[in-house]
């Protein structure tokens, strides 16, 4: 039957002195009185922690490592309580990779949720993923370019610390004789010293195989040999690699490439496999889950052309252009002599105010000529004339580059003043990867539904 309290018998968390309390259930209810009477230690330590420990008690084994246990509190007894979630208050946050989501753990719900309930989807053609069996795979694999030269590898770590001596022992008991560390081969009875600090992944090597060409009149034996050897090796390393496989490329030695499939997710249209969907597939401040292009901000910092050039009633001469008009010698500028350059390459005038040129030549200056190659010719520090050819890049991509390759804080900064924050094209400000945005419960992503107003949220998980 249902009941209409809560009731506490005999709590003694803290200053509690084994206090007995009823407490009505559905309503808004505040506890009040003096500073260190207990209203904490009976709201959170005793109420929500019971209920806290009773909700990660329903959860799976798997979901449970996520959250923690929490210890039972001191109190006799709590009938009528429901399993609980708290809501802390917290104070604002200045940190772009914080949330009200995140700041109050409600986003660690909503990961663990997408993560046992979501259904993923490819995310080049947004088909719903499916499974592979092992001879899919084999399937896939003799699909292949003919003569291809292919590695087999079982993943046994991924982004992990440690030195990891204890798996290369294993892989050696186990038989094998090679295995692929940080994207290097090493035969198992080398010395394999690793940084236990830095993470690492390790793959064990479980064959070798060339692929053949079924177009030639092969022998059929050779072929179904061929096939069999190639099932073993993919049933291997399968379970060997905890229901994932690794078909590494290495025909072309300067740019091998790696083919994830697994028994769990795979898009059978686009060949794409999916990793595990875990609780951090979901997390933009986890490198498993962040956008790869912003890093999981939302946003990058690109260069805005009213910054370098905030008056166009100035003419290049006039130092119309503001980070490039640094040298008090102009035959000394680098950038100087480069628009000289491309002034007399491509005729654009150096003495025009830069709202008199036309749209293709503030084109030119912002944003470069492309392949074309120009003459540059400077004077040095020691006086000396020089000239080489080069391409005229742009003040934006030279910005942009230099902002990207430079190691120093001070010149990252000082670009910085002639940027402004887009939002980012790849993630379109959603912060995660793709293949965390291709999973969704009721038709949205978790950040459609992290983006929503809460009582839309609310009545979204309503209906599931």
């Amino acid at each position: 039957m249902p009941q209409d309290k809560i009731v506490v018998r005999g709590a003694r968390e803290h200053n509690l002195k084994n206090i007995d309390v009823e407490i009505p259930r559905d309503k808004m209810v505040v506890i009040t009185g003096l500073s260190g009477s207990g209203k904490s230690s009976l709201a959170y330590d005793t109420i929500y922690a019971e209920g806290q420990r009773r909700y990660v008690e329903s959860l799976s084994a798997y979901a449970r490592q996520f959250l923690g246990q929490m210890e039972k509190p001191d109190v006799d007894q709590i009938d009528g309580l429901s399993p609980a979630i708290s809501i802390d208050q917290r104070g604002m946050s200045h940190n772009p990779r914080s949330t009200v989501g995140t700041v109050t753990e409600i986003y660690d719900y909503l990961r663990l949720l997408y993560a046992r309930a979501g259904t993923p989807h490819c995310p080049q053609c947004g088909r719903k993923v499916v499974r592979q069996s092992a001879q899919e795979i084999v399937e896939a694999t003799l699909r292949m370019t003919p003569r291809s030269r292919l590695q087999i590898l079982a993943p046994l770590v991924r982004d992990r610390k440690g030195h990891h001596q204890a798996i290369f022992e294993d892989v050696r008991k186990a038989g094998f004789v090679r295995v692929r560390v940080d994207g290097r081969v090493y035969d198992v009875d080398q010395e394999i010293a690793l940084d236990r600090y830095k993470m690492h992944t390790v793959e064990a090597v479980v064959d070798r195989l060339i692929v053949p060409d079924l177009t030639e009149r092969a022998d059929e034996d050779e072929s179904e040999s061929f096939r069999s050897r190639l099932t073993d090796s993919v049933e291997t390393a399968l379970r060997l690699g905890d229901g994932q496989i690794i078909v590494n490329d290495v025909t072309d030695r300067a740019t091998p490439q790696d083919l994830l499939f697994s028994e769990h997710f795979a898009c059978p249209y686009c060949g794409i496999s999916l990793p595990e969907i875990e609780p951090r597939t979901f997390s933009f401040n986890s490198p498993h889950g962040a956008c790869p292009d912003c890093q999981g901000l939302g946003t990058r910092l690109e260069v805005d052309p009213d910054l370098v050039i905030p008056n166009q009633e100035l003419s290049l001469q006039e130092g119309a252009i503001v980070p490039w008009d640094g040298s008090r010698d102009k035959e000394e500028n680098y950038y100087w002599q480069l628009l000289k350059s491309m002034s007399n390459h491509f005729d654009v005038p150096l003495d025009v105010p830069l709202r008199e040129l036309t749209p293709d030549q503030r084109q030119l200056i912002l944003y470069g000529s492309g392949d074309a190659r120009i003459t540059v010719r400077y004077r040095n520090r020691q006086g000396r004339y020089r000239q080489y050819e080069t391409s005229y890049e742009g003040v934006v991509p030279n910005l942009q580059r230099r902002y990207r390759e430079t190691g120093s804080d001070y010149m990252r900064s000082k670009i910085e003043g002639y940027m402004t924050p887009h939002p980012c094209s790849t993630c379109g400000g959603a912060r995660l990867h793709p293949v965390a945005l291709g999973v969704t419960i009721a038709d949205k992503t978790i950040s459609e539904v992290a983006a929503m107003p809460v009582l839309q949220t609310l009545a979204l998980v309503g209906t599931l």
